[in-house]
Order: C-alpha cells, then sequence, then structure tokens
C-alpha cells in the first residue's frame, strides 16, 4: 500500500511522519550496509569467531548510537532553526532517534547473525547474500511506502551496499595473517 503524502486527509502531520520514515528506513539501511561491510571485511582479516562476533557486537551498538545521536542532532537543528523562521515542528527529536536506532539494530541484526551463526567455510558468502536480500527487502519497502519506483530504489541500494562489502573486503584481505 502507498502512502499518498499529498492526500489532505492525512492532516498537517505528513512531514513528521515522512521525517520518521526518511529516519526509519536510512538507519535500517546504515545497518545492513554497515554492519555487512564491517563483518566482510575484518571476515577477509581473519577467520576468528570471537573476533568476529566482538566487532560485530561493538559495531552494532557504535552505529545505533550514531545513527540516534546524528538523528536527535539534526531534527533538533532543524526545529531550531523552525522557531526562528516560525514553521510549524516537523518531527520530534526523540522519535526520529529512536527511529534510527532501532531501524539501525534491526538491520545490522541481519549481517551480524549470518556471520556468527554461519560455519567458518560459508560465512563471507551467506553474510554477502544475507545483506543483499535484506538490502532489497528495504528498497522494495521504502518505495512501497514512499510510491517511488522499485527497481531504482532497490538498484540503489544494491550499489551503495555491493561496493562498502568490496572495498571493505579488500582492506580487510590487505591485513590476512597480521591480524
Amino acid at each position: 500500500m502507498n502512502y499518498d503524502h499529498t492526500n489532505p486527509e492525512h492532516g498537517n502531520n505528513i512531514a513528521g511522519r515522512l521525517n520518521w520514515l526518511r529516519a526509519a528506513v536510512l538507519g535500517s539501511n546504515d545497518g545492513i550496509i554497515s554492519l555487512a561491510a564491517l563483518m566482510v571485511g575484518i571476515a577477509g582479516a581473519t577467520n576468528s569467531a570471537a573476533t568476529l562476533l566482538l566487532t560485530g557486537i561493538s559495531g552494532l551498538f557504535a552505529g545505533a548510537f550514531s545513527m540516534a545521536a546524528g538523528e536527535y542532532v539534526s531534527v533538533s537543528s532543524q526545529r531550531d532553526a523552525e522557531k526562528v523562521h516560525n514553521i510549524e515542528e516537523l518531527t520530534s527529536a526523540w522519535h526520529a532517534a529512536m527511529a534510527s536506532a532501532i531501524s539501525f539494530t534491526a538491520g545490522a541484526l541481519i549481517p551480524l547473525l549470518a556471520t556468527v551463526l554461519t560455519p567458518e567455510q560459508f560465512r563471507l558468502p551467506v553474510t554477502v547474500v544475507a545483506a543483499l536480500l535484506a538490502l532489497i527487502l528495504t528498497g522494495i519497502l521504502s518505495s512501497n511506502i514512499t510510491g517511488a519506483h522499485p527497481a531504482r530504489v532497490t538498484i540503489r541500494v544494491l550499489i551503495g551496499g555491493t561496493l562498502a562489502m568490496a572495498v571493505t573486503f579488500g582492506i580487510g584481505t590487505l591485513f590476512h595473517g597480521i591480524v
């Protein structure tokens, strides 16, 4: 079901809902890509399950708190500008921060679990495939909510995610045997 942001019956809360949606989509997309790239990069350097688990959990919490703090600061700055210019407040900084942190965590759990629950010989391909499938789902859900063309949105997130994983894997392999 597409969300019709032009429909007047949705009231003045449209902008707030779109900001919340933006925070949620951005958070899940960042969670998937950040953790998948981090896990793939570290997997290129070491096969240690303990190192991968510690890296994944640390990356998940660091990313979730970073997304929440960034979203809070961003929305707070927007709200300050709206007050100065007498514009109606669009959304709550706390709501946006929570949406971003929760969605980052949900997205990040996919590559984290794929990495730590998969036997070593299949770890890398399973993590990459899980991340790509999660990005496809994120693209489809995002396009369904916003009304954008699903293929365009999905291709955009797949390119970014694939590039991030390829680069970090390359960097990780440079350190293989050193770590």
